[in-house]
């Protein structure tokens, strides 16, 4: 028996709470991982990928023909956008403070609302409130601390750029996944990104795994499985039954969640703020869902999986 649209609405939340998690274990593991930031985002796609491609080619080959050119086109262009995102952000890493890249990096719903509404999508009050508020926290666990300084200012730009782009790559993503599942849409976008990070790694000379040792390659293996798999996949998957606006806020607990799990894991003390913030970017989370609730938009059914 198919569930209730609230059932499912319940589902998809937890799995939102799972991705959330997996994500935050994103910035834990690059930190730990002694390989470059390019390849590292390169590894996580490519090996998502290679996870993926036993399923997907030998199960679910007939839903990729069946993606049309429209949605194989859109999931290219999300791979691409996504490549841009850690083209941009984690470079930003080295070049301004973690707490300025993270604040900024994370401006994606604020993004998101914006572009939904110069597409025409009237947005509630509640939708601005809440993302708002949410970014809010995040600025109480993080900062944004500009620097005068050329290298830093440039370093807050990527940042910011990358925010925009993962704004760009959440709602193409709910737009094919409204006819696509999430296994094939994944599969085209991911690929997509690992080739473009790819040739990005070859022009700029990143070590791709000369001097790897085996630690680095099972933390890669770790950061795929979570932050990939687990993170973005799941996101890829309820984007389409919670939409942009909750799906793209939600996003905004990797950066207290990434705090908390540093402390546990390597020993670094989270800000005072990190548990009041995670307290604010709830609510402002529950604002957003309470805004979509109140005007659900019709979806057809769920295809494949």
């Amino acid at each position: 028996m198919a569930p209730t649209a609230a059932g499912a609405r319940r589902i998809d939340l937890l799995l939102l709470a799972v991705a959330i998690s997996g994500v935050s274990l994103s910035a834990p593991l690059i930190a730990a991982t002694a390989a470059p930031a390019l390849a590292i985002a390169f590894w996580r796609n490519a090996m998502a990928v290679g996870a993926l491609s036993p399923f997907v080619l030998l199960r679910g080959r007939g839903e990729l023909r069946r993606m049309g050119r429209r949605a194989v086109l859109m999931s290219m262009a999300a791979g691409v956008i996504l490549a841009l995102h850690f083209g941009l952000w984690l470079p930003s890493l080295s070049m301004t403070s973690v707490a300025s890249s993270t604040a900024l990096a994370t401006t994606t719903p604020i993004w998101t609302t914006v572009i939904l509404r110069l597409r025409g999508r009237h947005q509630p009050g509640l939708v601005w409130a809440g993302a708002a508020l949410a970014f809010t926290g995040v600025l109480m666990v993080s900062g944004v601390d500009l620097s005068l300084s050329t290298r830093a200012l440039a370093g807050d730009a990527l940042a910011l750029g990358g925010g925009i782009a993962a704004a760009g790559y959440v709602l193409l993503g709910a737009e094919v996944r409204r006819t696509v599942s999430t296994s094939a849409y994944t599969f085209v976008c991911y690929a997509t990104t690992a080739v473009v990070l790819l040739v990005v790694c070859l022009v700029s000379g990143a070590s791709l795994g000369s001097g790897y040792g085996a630690q680095t390659w099972l933390k890669l293996a770790a950061l795929t499985i979570a932050a990939q798999l687990l993170g973005h996949s799941l996101i890829n998957r309820v984007v389409r039954g919670l939409g942009p606006s909750v799906t793209s806020t939600a996003i905004l607990l990797e950066t207290p969640g990434a705090a908390l799990i540093a402390a546990l894991w390597l020993g670094q003390t989270p800000p005072a703020a990190a548990y009041p913030a995670l307290l604010v970017i709830l609510a402002g989370l529950a604002l957003v869902i309470r805004s979509e609730r109140s005007t659900p938009a019709p979806l057809p059914p769920e295809p494949g999986v």
